[in-house]
Order: C-alpha cells, then sequence, then structure tokens
C-alpha cells in the first residue's frame, strides 16, 4: 500500500498475465504535486516467457491499460525486462525515475539489481531529455495557460541540473527545491495545483519566462561541467542481468 494514496494496489500487481518485476508509482504523485484528482501512473517491468520472444508472433514487449479502481483512474505501463533494459541504456530519464521511485508498489530482489546498476547508465547527455521534455511542457503552458505544464517545466529542468551536478536521480520537486537554485514561487504553484488538476496559472508571463530561460542556462552549465561520463559503462551488466533473470523465468 503506498500510504499517500490510501489505496492498496496490490491486487493491480496480482492481476497481471506475466510476473512483474517491479512497480511504482510515477507521475505528479512521484513528483511531489499530485492533485485530489489525480492519476495514478503506475510504471513497472514485467518479464515474458522465452517462447514469445523467440517464437514468429510479435512480443508483447509494452502493455499500457487505464481504467476506473477504488474510485481513481489507474493508468498502467508496464514494459518486458529486455525493452526496459534498452531504454535503460538510452538517454531516457524516465525510465531511471520510475525505477528509483520510493512510491513502490512491488519489487523483487531483480528490482533492485536494476536499480544498483543506475550509476552505469547515467551520462551527461541525459540532459537532452530534460531541456526537450522542458521545451514541450513550455510549449503547452505558452498554448494553454494551464498550471501543470508550467510545474512540469520546472521540474523536469531542476531534476536535469540536479543530475549533472550530482549524479544523482531526483525527481520530487519540493526535495529538489531544497538542492537547486529555485523561483520562490514555486510552493504556491504547488499548492495550488493540489486544489485541481486542470487550471490557469496564476502568475506573471514575463517572469516566468525569465525564469525557465535562466534554469535552461543553468542546465546548460551543469551538463557542460558534469562529471557524468559521455557513455553508459553498464551495458554488459545489463545484458548478463536479462539473460539470467530470462533463465531464471
Amino acid at each position: 500500500m503506498i500510504e499517500d494514496l490510501d489505496i492498496d494496489l496490490a491486487p493491480v500487481v496480482a492481476e497481471q498475465p506475466d510476473p512483474l518485476l517491479f512497480a511504482t508509482v510515477s507521475g505528479a504523485h512521484l513528483y511531489g504535486f499530485p492533485s485530489q484528482d489525480s492519476d495514478v501512473d503506475l510504471r513497472g517491468v514485467h518479464l515474458l516467457p522465452t517462447a514469445e520472444l523467440v517464437g514468429l508472433r510479435e512480443p508483447e514487449e509494452t502493455r499500457s491499460r487505464a481504467w476506473v479502481r477504488f474510485g481513481v483512474e489507474l493508468d498502467l505501463v508496464t514494459h518486458d525486462l529486455r525493452k526496459f533494459a534498452r531504454l535503460m541504456l538510452r538517454r531516457n530519464g524516465y525510465v531511471l525515475e520510475q525505477l528509483l521511485s520510493p512510491l513502490v508498489v512491488h519489487s523483487t530482489e531483480a528490482h533492485r539489481e536494476l536499480a544498483s546498476l543506475v550509476p552505469g547508465v547515467l551520462t551527461s547527455h541525459h540532459a537532452h531529455h530534460y531541456r526537450g521534455f522542458a521545451v514541450t511542457q513550455w510549449r503547452l503552458f505558452e498554448k494553454t495557460g494551464e498550471l501543470k505544464p508550467l510545474l512540469y517545466t520546472f521540474r523536469v529542468l531542476l531534476t536535469g541540473t540536479h543530475l549533472m551536478r550530482s549524479g544523482e536521480i531526483q525527481a520530487h520537486l519540493p526535495t529538489l527545491l531544497e538542492e537547486v537554485d529555485a523561483p520562490g514561487y514555486l510552493p504556491e504553484l504547488m499548492a495550488a495545483k493540489a486544489k485541481r488538476e486542470h487550471g490557469a496559472a496564476d502568475v506573471d508571463p514575463a517572469r516566468v519566462r525569465a525564469d525557465v530561460e535562466r534554469l535552461h542556462v543553468l542546465l546548460d552549465e551543469a551538463q557542460a561541467t558534469s562529471a557524468l561520463p559521455d557513455a553508459p559503462t553498464a551495458y554488459d551488466a545489463l545484458h548478463d542481468l536479462v539473460v539470467r533473470l530470462r533463465r531464471q523465468g
């Protein structure tokens, strides 16, 4: 049970057609600014039988389902282990945030082994992931004026900068406020977001634009001076883990 959600998600794990190596909560709950009506984003890894990977049929490497349960909208996305490992080796911050999420619904020793390999997949190029998503969310904010994409813009810029500086992934915005030079009005925006999922952002557009531009500069500078390597070093370790877990499964 995730105490903050006050719902038991274990039955969701048990219903899956193939074993889950882990399932965690991502999205606004992980980022630290859920609304009262936020959906619950469940993310994880499933383990397909070997026969489904070596036969003629296309394997179901990604499964996605959205439904309402316990009066809450649930969104579940899982990847097969091999696909997830490949995503880990790319500059994909999302899967690493999901893997390291402290909001754990289901865990196994394989989950812990995957998490232990995260330092070996981090590179300075992960800054591109966070920079790109920030640009997308900022454009959405400019188009809609909604608070949610504005908070997402700030969150990913701060996460990316923190990662470049520290070599650690931190997706929780309230924690990031203490780690990075963030605008002082963000707690007010998070409080407003907690009241409703969708709504206009009561901000000075020129001010937030200047702050977003400043954070882009900080991210650029952090990437330029980052001690993170240029390429992942955990390819062989991930390959060996995938082979071993597949044999065991």
